[in-house]
C-alpha cells in the first residue's frame, strides 16, 4: 500500500477522490495535508478531519476541533507513537471523535529517531531496572530518559485531550512489543510514571495478525478458533472498569475461552456501549502499529454505527463498503500483499 501510495499513481488518486466525495455526502470536513508523507508516511495522503453533519441545522452536532490546532498538536506529538502512526479521528458521532492510533513508542524507537546515541545503554522503556547502587552515569541517563517521555507523551497526551479523548482501549496482547530483547514499543497501561492516570484505559487483547493463518488454513471458518493465551509473549490481561461492564450480559472472565467469532462480538459490543453511554467524550482503538487489528474494529465500528442510521446516513451499502476498505484500511497502510503473502488474511 505505500509504495502505490508514495508513487501517486492515478488509481490511488481516483481513490482518494472517491473518498473525499463519500465523506462530504454527509460531513462537511477540513483535510490536513500529508502528499509527500511528511506527517506519516504510511497514512492518507489527504487526513479527513469530519467537524459537523453537511447542511445539519443548529441543533446539530458539531466538533470543537479546529484543523489549524490540531496540525499542530499532530506535529508536536507523532514521534510519541509507535513508526509516526499519531492519535488521528476516523469517525465522527454525536460529536465525538473516534480515533486510531499505533502504541506508544519504546525507548529503543524513540531515541533512534531524535538522535539519541545510547540505545544500548542498558535502559528500558520508562522502567529502569531497581538497583541499590545507581552509578552517577546511569542516574544522568535515567533522567534524560524520563525527560525525553515526559516531553513527547506529553505532547501525545495533549492531542488526546484535544480530542476529548477519554477512553483508550488497547488491543495489545503484550504489555510492551520486544524484538532482539529490546523494548521496541510501550503502551499507556505500563507508563511508569501514569502519565494516563487520567484517562481510562481498557485492555482488551486481541489476537495479531499471526493469528488469522490458522483462520485461513481453517476454510476461513472463526467458530471453534480459540487464541492460545499459554503463549509466553502473552502477558496483557483483559482489564476493563467494572463501570463500563455493568450493563452488558457477558461473562468476561470467560475471554480466554472464547472463539474468534465471540471475542470479535463481545468487544465491539463494549465499543459501541462506551460511546453511546458518554455524552462527551471520544475513544481510541490502537494495537502495535495500528494497521491490522485496529482497521479490523474501526472498520466494525463504522459498519455497525451506519447499519444503524447513525452515521454516513447517506450512502449506500456499496460505498460504505468502499469507504472503509479504502480509507480505514487501505489508506492508512494495512499491508494487503504482505499479510496475502504469508497467509495471514484479518
Amino acid at each position: 500500500a505505500r509504495r502505490a501510495l508514495s508513487g501517486g499513481s492515478a488509481q490511488v488518486e481516483r481513490i482518494e477522490r472517491r473518498c473525499l466525495e463519500l465523506f462530504g455526502r454527509d460531513y462537511r470536513y477540513s483535510v490536513i495535508p500529508n502528499v509527500h508523507g511528511e506527517v506519516c508516511a504510511h497514512y492518507p495522503r489527504h487526513i479527513v478531519l469530519l467537524e459537523r453533519e453537511a447542511g445539519a441545522g443548529r441543533d446539530s452536532y458539531e466538533s470543537p476541533v479546529q484543523v489549524g490546532k490540531l496540525q499542530d498538536l499532530i506535529n508536536r506529538s507523532k514521534m510519541a507513537r509507535c513508526r509516526g502512526r499519531f492519535v488521528c479521528p476516523v469517525i465522527l458521532y454525536k460529536g465525538k471523535h473516534i480515533c486510531r492510533s499505533a502504541t506508544l513508542a519504546g525507548w529503543g524507537e524513540l531515541y533512534g529517531r531524535t538522535g539519541y546515541n545510547y540505545i544500548f545503554s542498558g535502559g528500558s522503556d520508562d522502567a529502569w531496572a531497581d538497583a541499590e547502587d545507581i552509578s552517577e552515569e546511569d542516574s544522568a541517563l535515567r533522567n534524560a530518559d524520563s525527560q525525553l517521555f515526559d516531553k513527547v507523551r506529553g505532547h501525545d497526551i495533549k492531542l488526546l485531550r484535544y480530542l476529548s479523548v477519554r477512553y483508550i482501549c488497547d488491543l495489545m496482547v503484550e504489555n510492551k512489543k520486544v524484538k532482539f530483547g529490546l523494548n521496541v514499543t510501550s503502551s499507556e497501561k505500563v507508563d511508569k510514571a501514569q502519565r494516563y492516570a487520567d484517562f481510562t484505559l481498557l485492555s482488551i487483547p486481541y489476537p495479531g495478525c499471526e493469528f488469522f493463518k490458522d483462520y485461513k488454513d481453517r476454510d476461513y471458518t472463526a467458530e471453534g478458533l480459540i487464541f492460545n493465551w499459554k503463549q509466553d509473549y502473552v502477558d496483557a490481561p483483559l482489564s476493563i472498569p467494572v463501570s463500563l461492564t455493568q450493563s452488558l450480559n457477558i461473562d468476561w472472565s470467560e475471554y480466554q475461552s472464547w472463539d474468534l467469532v465471540q471475542q470479535t462480538q463481545n468487544y465491539l459490543k463494549l465499543l459501541i456501549s462506551i460511546i453511546n453511554s458518554d455524552d462527551d467524550s471520544g475513544l481510541l482503538v490502537h494495537c502495535i502499529s495500528g494497521w491490522d487489528r485496529t482497521p479490523l474494529f474501526i472498520s466494525l465500528l463504522r459498519l455497525s454505527l451506519w447499519a444503524d442510521g447513525l452515521i454516513h446516513t447517506s450512502l449506500e451499502p456499496s460505498e460504505i463498503l468502499y469507504l472503509t476498505v479504502a480509507y480505514d484500511w487501505f489508506l492508512f497502510g494495512h499491508m494487503l500483499v504482505d499479510r496475502l503473502s504469508k497467509g495471514e488474511e484479518v
